[in-house]
Parts: C-alpha cells; structure tokens; sequence
C-alpha cells in the first residue's frame, strides 16, 4: 500500500534528527506535522531537497512537511520508523492561540472525512430530487437521506471520541457518555415536557442534543480532569470497574444538569451570532476567507476557523461562513498557477504550475501554494484580490453550502439544496469571477515578474563578479568545518565561516533586507540587494535559552544598510549557562556561486572582508 514511500519515510525521519528527536507526529490533507526535542538537530536544506518533499514550513514550533495529497500513505511508512510516546504538558509550552487552534484543529480534522462523505450523499440526493429520478417522498429518498444524516445525527458521539484521543482520556468512555445523551429514552423524556428532577433534588435541563457540537465539547474537557482524578486516587486492583463507573455517574449528572444546557445556551448564542451576520454583514465572511485563506493556510489558521462552518451547519443547516470563501479562494489559486504555467519558461516551474494547478481545482492548494504562487509572490497576490472579489459576490447573495465537504470543483453540488437552484448558479457565478480577475491581474503581472526572472542571472553575474562579503562581528575567523556542529560543519547548509566572538554585537555586513528574525533571537537570515542569502547562527543548540542573553534591533522585512547594529549577545552569560558561543556565519543559497573562498582568518574587525563570492 505505502511500500512506495518506505525510503522517502526514512529520509524524513533522518532529516528531521531521527525518531529519538521526534515526540510527537501527525498529519492533515498534505502535510506531515512534527513536533521536535530539538530544532537544532533539523537539516531543513536537506530535507526541502528529498524528492517528494514540497516544502517545509515552521509555525509556533510545529514542523510542517508539505508532501502533497498522498500525505497518508507516507504517513503511515513514517509510524514506522518513530516511537511517539506522548508528551504531557506539551499545550503548556505554547500560547493561548496557538494551543487553540491546535485543539481545535486536533478534534476537526479526523471528523472531515465523515462530514465530506455524508455531504456529497447529500448533494447526490439534491441532483436526483432535481432531476426527478427520485421523490421527496419516496423510500429511496427517505433512506440515501438517512444515509447522509447519521453523521450529523450522532455528530455529538464522533466529537467525544476525537476529544477524548486529543486530551488523552478514553475514547470509549467518552461516547459513552455521549450516547447518554443521545438516548431515545432522553428524548421521549424532552418531547413529553415533563420536569425531570435526579433523585427529586438535581433538575435536568429538557434539551436535545442531536447534532450539536458546544454541549459535547464542554463535557468531554471536563471527563478528561475528573476521569485522570479517578484513577488516581483508585487503586489499580479495582480501576478497571470503579473508574468508569464513577467517571459515568459524575459525568452524566454534570451533563445534564450543568454542562449540556450550558452548551446548549453557547450554541444558541453562536446560532444567534451566525443568524446576524447572515442579515446584517453576509459578505464579511466570504470576502474575507477568499482573500486570506492562503495566509491563513500558511500560519495554520484555518485549523481554527474552518470548524466554525461545522458549528453554523450543526445550528442552521447550513455554512456560510467558510465554505464559500474557501472555495472561491482555492479556485483562484489554482487559476492563478494556471497562468503562471501558460507565461513561464522555466520548464521545471511549469510542471509544477500545471499539475499544482489540477490539484488545487480539486480543492487541495499547498502544492502550488508553496511551489509557485508563494515563491513568485505576484500570482499569491493576484489569488487573494481573486479570492476576495468572487467571495464579495457570494456574500452580497448570502450564498451558502448545506452540507459539508473538500473546497474544489466537485463542491459546488453542495450548493443545492432547499428545493432551489439559487445558490448553485450563485457559487457558479462567484467561482466565474474569482477566476476571471484572478487571471486578468496574474497575466498583467506576468509581464513584469516572468522577464524580471529570464534577466535575472544575467544581473547577477555582473553585479555578483568578485563580490566580497564582510564579517558581521569582531572576533577570530576559523573554517565552518570546526564548528562544533555536524549540520554547519558538514557544509549541509552552505558554505561560510565562523566566528568565535569578542563582543557580543551583530553589525549588517551589506545592505539589504532581514528576511528572518528566529523567535529565539539567536539567529537572524539576511538577503543582500545583490542576492546574498545569509544566516547568521549566535551560539551553537541556542535556541534552548528561548530569547534570554538577546536583544534584536530589526525586524522581518526591515531595509538594513551595512554596518547597521542589528542584533547584541551576553557572551559570558551564555558560556557560563554551558552554551558554545561559536557563530556560525553561512551563505545559504550557495549553490548559486561557482566559488565561495575564504581570504581571512584570525582576529578581524567588524566590516573586514572574509568570503570571495563569485558567480
């Protein structure tokens, strides 16, 4: 099945500082998310490099692998070759957005699958009634809607089991609880009226809770505390019976008593919430997921929004406020691509463009995302004004999805719905003019950037013809190859020098560009106006000290002019917390250059001349 993908699998692992450095895996759509022991083990160069890796990404500490739509059958070669033992407290590391997003995100994904499925059963049954193949009231009809609806019927169940594994309490005992509330025998209690009082003394809130989404999450978060309290203060030679005994009695009395109508009042709130934009402010929404889903895409944001078109659907019926915007947007990004494999001449790129263009018409972007639209830029921009335009239309018509499913072509038979065909030619309409400008403004563009890109080398060659780079600190220059540090000293990373420093100060060594500042502070990337790619590493596993000993002067995307302070050090502090304060200096893009010489060791000054480049 992954046989295929055992030496890629085994690549990555490698790439990543092997299995004892990875403690924790997982995967979404196309991408292979890692959580490492220690970044400084990372060979990100390499690994960009394995064929069959796209991109890598590092977001909020979470190594993103970008592999394509086959994410699963190498992720499945990937358990092989790691010993995931789980990492208790890990939530308490991050902030509190990103602990949400990743909750939220972590209790969603694996529910996808299931609500794509049920949702294109539902557009399928929308097609038959439209074409009269089937009746409303026929018992075909009846059973493909049945077909449909037990995952959104029984959606309470599902969450509780995807809760339970994402705060690592038991699954079972979670839909355990969740069929409680489920129960026919609860529901024939609500439809009667009757009040219900446990032990005459704890009333229980008349409320259903089919399909619902706030009320089950609030009582599994509060299953997982009471559960792990249980077993610890049961001895082990009877937990086995005691603890879910206890966890059910606790727990479905909170359920019904407090938690389930607390939810249920949060829910209505968020219906009311959904229901007011709808009226109010339609096109908010739409106009801004198709506008910045890519970037949302890219920092892991849409993890947190897309589950709020689940919460709409599992309230009203239906999503709008992230289905159309994502559709429009990823039909703008694929058309985007398409252009840019229309105007390149790079053979290469255009392979790229064109089979990235396919996938992101089905609804899968981060390969053309992060092979073309995001390396070029132009067409990322043309993508989000795209995005932006075709969802202002889908809002202004309040158009909205009633089921469900992936954000490509195939999506838009999620449209019909509600006896009607409006929002069907509505989407059809949005999606036309999503594409429309996002192809007028990539092809304008084109004719700036593609022949900015066909001159470019040329520009290099005479602008870079014995280029000279200086030290960005004083110190004693010695080879990159003693650097303690196999990823530097290999020249995995590029070829430079080191420096073991005398005053703790980073100076600009040309003028140029900050392209990266580490959170960390103890790395900074620069480019030079003549394309110089640059990293500059303080200290060699600094990256443990999270920031302290630091301060950095400049920011992502500050214009620097050589000699510029852009980054100060606490040398002594940072020797005596056990740390090598040797600094790695390295020409990133090395690849480039015919020649990468030394022309100076020993004690230099800041400013003085290190590295011959030539083209």
């Amino acid at each position: 099945m992954s046989k295929k993908y055992e030496q890629l699998a085994k690549e990555i692992v490698a790439k990543l500082g092997g299995k004892e450095n990875i403690i924790d895996a997982y995967h979404c759509q196309t991408r292979l998310r890692f959580k490492l022991s220690d970044e400084a083990k990372l060979d990100k160069e390499k690994l960009e490099e394995l064929e069959g890796v796209t991109k890598y990404i590092n977001n909020a500490g979470v190594h993103q692998v970008v592999v394509g739509t086959h994410v699963k059958d190498v992720f499945e070669e990937i358990e092989k070759n790691i010993d995931i033992q789980g990492t208790s407290g890990e939530s308490d590391k991050k902030g509190p957005l990103s602990a949400s997003i990743d909750f939220v995100s972590g209790v969603f994904q694996p529910v996808i699958p299931a609500l794509s499925g049920a949702g294109m059963v539902k557009a399928v049954l929308a097609l038959l009634v439209v074409f009269n193949i089937v009746t409303t009231d026929s018992q075909t009809y009846y059973m493909l809607n049945l077909f449909a609806d037990g995952v959104f019927f029984f959606l309470p169940m599902i969450l509780a089991f995807t809760v339970a594994q994402k705060l690592r309490s038991n699954p079972i005992l979670a839909v355990s609880v969740a069929a409680m509330m489920m129960h026919p025998n609860w529901t024939a209690l609500v439809t009667e009226g009757e009040p219900v009082n446990f032990f005459g003394v704890v009333p229980f809130t008349l409320a259903t809770y089919t399909g619902s989404v706030i009320p089950i999450l609030l009582i599994v978060f509060c299953q997982s505390y009471v559960e792990k309290f249980f077993g610890k203060v049961i001895p082990k030679s009877v937990e086995l019976v005691f603890v879910p005994m206890l966890t059910f009695l606790v727990m479905g009395t909170l359920a019904f008593s407090i938690l389930g109508p607390l939810g249920s009042i949060l829910g209505g709130y968020l219906a009311t919430f959904f229901t007011f934009l709808s009226v109010n402010a339609s096109w908010v929404p739409a106009v801004l997921i198709g506008g910045l889903l890519p970037v949302m895409v890219m920092f892991g944001l849409h993890n947190g929004v897309a589950p709020l078109g689940v919460m709409q659907m599992a309230e009203l019926g239906y999503d709008s406020i992230f289905g159309p915007g994502a559709l429009v947007s990823n039909i703008a990004q694929a058309t985007a691509s398409a252009v840019v494999a229309i105007r390149t001449k790079d053979e290469k790129l255009k392979q790229v463009a064109i089979s990235g263009s396919i996938t992101a018409y089905m609804g899968i972007t981060e390969p053309t995302l992060y092979g073309v639209n995001l390396p070029k830029k132009y067409p990322l921009i043309a993508a989000m004004i795209g995005g932006a335009s075709g969802g202002l239309y889908a809002g202004l018509t309040n158009t909205h999805r009633f089921a469900t499913g992936s954000s490509g072509l195939p999506a838009v038979l999620l449209y019909i719905g509600d006896d009607t065909m409006r929002f069907f030619w509505n989407i059809i309409i949005s999606l036309l003019i999503s594409a429309a400008v996002t192809a007028v403004i990539t092809y304008i563009l084109s004719f700036k950037y593609e022949k900015e890109v066909e001159e470019l080398p040329d520009m290099k060659a005479v602008i870079l013809e014995n280029s000279q780079l200086s030290s960005p600190i004083p110190g004693n220059v010695f080879p990159l190859s003693q650097v303690e540090d196999e990823a530097f000293a290999s020249g995995a990373l590029g070829k430079g020098f080191a420096v073991e420093p005398s005053v703790g100060e980073v100076y600009a060594p040309f003028d140029g560009e900050v392209v990266a500042v580490f959170p960390t502070k103890h790395a900074i990337g620069l480019v030079s106006t003549t394309g110089i790619e640059l990293l500059i590493h303080i200290g060699l596993n600094t990256v443990e000290l999270k920031g302290q000993y630091f301060d950095t002067f400049v920011e992502t995307g500050d214009k620097i002019e050589k000699g510029q302070l852009l980054l100060t050090f606490d040398i002594e502090n940072i020797q005596a917390a056990g740390y090598s304060t040797q600094v790695p200096v390295v020409v990133t893009n090395s690849v480039q250059y015919s020649e990468i010489e030394t022309i100076t060791q020993g004690m230099i000054q800041k400013n003085e001349a290190v590295l011959a480049i030539n083209v």
